[in-house]
């Protein structure tokens, strides 16, 4: 593709920060954290942790995402199933652990999530995984059925993928004080 046709970064940029802004502030601060943990940004209990139940999330979350590197390393090139098996598993696994967290309510926030905690040669496979997640019966009925209506009939069924990296991360912002002039 030419230079000239490519989309420019800071537009790419732009419409992630957009999408991210259109979700809910507990879903925006889960997929914070979650950078957090998964990327090693920062000591996320420190940072996240505003009391024991949520230090005790923090803690098995951790745990379940040591699983990280391994699916990392393990994101098929194609479709073929004989590749599939050691990277969906723990896929869907860690995708079941954050569904049941209650902070990703819909396809849009789990994909932009594991797009970031992942890579963008995941695409293909967040479908599938989530379709699976959602199905599993630690989650509420009423909640399995918000989750698998929020991926659209387009997302599920798409005949592509990209394969481009995120270009914006959401990361913690300090409150600044700001002194008005008089």
């Amino acid at each position: 593709m030419s230079e000239r046709l490519r989309p420019a970064d800071g537009t790419m940029s732009l419409a992630e920060m957009k999408e991210f802004a259109g979700f809910s502030s507990s879903t925006q601060r889960y997929i914070r954290r979650s950078l957090d943990i998964g990327l090693s940004r920062t000591d996320a209990m420190a940072r996240w942790s505003r009391d024991v139940v949520e230090a005790a999330s923090i803690k098995a979350q951790a745990r379940i995402y040591c699983r990280l590197d391994h699916i990392r390393d393990h994101v098929p090139d194609d479709s073929g199933l004989d590749q599939m098996e050691p990277f969906f598993s723990p896929l869907v696994t860690i995708t079941a652990f954050d569904l049941g967290q209650g902070r990703l309510t819909s396809f849009a926030s789990y994909r932009f999530l594991y797009e970031r905690l992942i890579a963008g040669s995941v695409r293909p496979w967040l479908p599938g995984a989530f379709c699976a997640a959602a199905a599993l019966p630690h989650l509420h009925p009423e909640k399995r059925r918000t989750l698998l209506q929020s991926i659209s009939e387009a997302a599920a069924t798409a005949p592509g993928w990209s394969n481009r990296s995120p270009s914006f991360y959401p990361e913690w912002v300090d409150k600044i004080e700001v002194a008005l002039p008089n």
